[in-house]
């Protein structure tokens, strides 16, 4: 059986020539469904969990069709735009949405445009608590490569940064040291020693790449949330990193000896320390390089390059998505690694002569046209 998805979209909005603009409050105040960041540049809306892709289809872009709709009455140059960081500017000035919320002035005065970023986070239902600590330690270890596939922000303040992923580059991840949780006493005690420390402000408040989500955080869990992916447009696209997410949990569920602590070849005595290690190179190696990017493989700690590591798991976890039927929605993986994804599609038109503006404004249009055909050949009207 397919486990239960969801995704929280974080979207900048501005105008069609890619300019950003903070409009959360107008949103927020007018439509149902969408809730503000601490920044007003950007928004979010939540899709419900559901088990078939077609229906995730839907409800990724129907939301979105809403929001545009909306933007258009308030003035006919608004629109949604690509990219997880300030692509076009100001990453200097923080512009609250809320400015009495003072969980929001701690992070604009803690971590400042930081955190101004948009991305997807992938939540995917896992019920057993020793099951998702499990299935977190597994996706932890592998995260870099969705953030390889994900890549989408090159830029900053109208500049090539020389980073794929500048958000995760720049993002502070809270607390600093975050383990692998051994199980989930071990997730509960470790969170309540941080809440007293003070390095975490409440339980909301731990910021890397994967953690365990659920509704009373971290006593009741039901779903593992991958927070490393930059903003994914491109629904289909979306759709497939997923189905590769799902059907590697899927994969551990039937050989639970895929998890790192246990069949990683790391010596046994350091596996733990020596496994942190990798991640956090790993993941700082995508965000300057994504797909291009040297990797070690947690399983022996040899070198590995990002594009070869997930074909690898491609292949590994085609029969798990043919046995469950998803095959199909995991097939854009090939054409992502084929024809690169996001940042380096958008560094390949500035090096053939187009400025940042041009590229945004460009994708802008890509965006719509591509929402338009999905919601009229797949989703009823909204």
């Amino acid at each position: 059986m397919l486990l239960s998805k969801g995704f929280e979209v974080e979207m900048y909005t501005g105008r069609t020539d890619g300019e950003i603009i903070g409009l959360s409050d107008k949103i927020v105040k007018s439509l149902s469904g969408f809730v503000r960041e601490p920044d007003s540049r950007n928004v979010e809306y939540t899709t419900p969990p559901l088990h078939q892709y077609e229906q995730l289809l839907c409800e990724l872009v129907t939301p979105r069709r809403r929001l545009r709709r909306f933007l258009d009455s308030l003035d006919s140059g608004y629109t949604l735009i690509p990219g997880s960081t300030l692509s076009t500017g100001n990453s200097q000035v923080f512009y609250r949405s809320d400015p009495q919320n003072p969980y929001h002035a701690y992070i604009e005065n803690t971590y400042g445009t930081d955190v101004v970023t948009a991305s997807i986070h992938i939540n995917i239902g896992i019920s057993d608590p020793e099951v998702l600590m499990r299935a977190c330690r597994l996706i932890r270890a592998e995260a870099p490569l969705i953030l390889a596939l994900s890549a989408s922000s090159p830029f900053l303040d109208h500049q090539v940064t020389g980073y794929h992923s500048t958000r995760w580059h720049v993002f502070p991840q809270t607390p600093k040291q975050v383990p692998l949780f051994e199980s989930h006493a071990h997730f509960i005690q470790w969170t309540e020693a941080q809440l007293k420390l003070g390095t975490m402000q409440n339980v909301r408040h731990l910021w890397n790449s994967v953690r365990p989500n659920g509704d009373c955080r971290p006593y009741n869990l039901n779903r593992l949330e991958i927070r490393i992916s930059d903003l994914v447009t491109d629904p289909i696209h979306l759709l497939a990193i997923t189905a590769l997410l799902e059907s590697r949990i899927l994969q551990l569920q039937q050989d639970p000896r895929l998890d790192p602590l246990v069949s990683s070849q790391l010596p046994m005595n350091n596996r733990h320390n020596d496994l942190l290690a990798i991640i956090h190179a790993n993941e700082q190696a995508v965000a300057k390089a994504s797909l291009n990017a040297q990797l070690r493989h947690w399983h022996n700690g040899k070198v590995i390059n990002a594009t070869d590591w997930i074909t690898q798991l491609y292949n590994q976890v085609l029969p798990m998505a043919k046995a469950h039927g998803i095959a199909c929605f995991l097939t854009p993986i090939k054409q992502i690694l084929r024809e690169g994804n996001q940042a380096q599609n958008w560094l390949k038109q500035v090096e053939s002569g187009s400025d940042v503006s041009q590229v945004i404004a460009q994708t802008i249009q890509i965006m719509e046209r591509q929402e338009q055909a999905l919601q009229s050949d797949l989703c009823q009207p909204a």
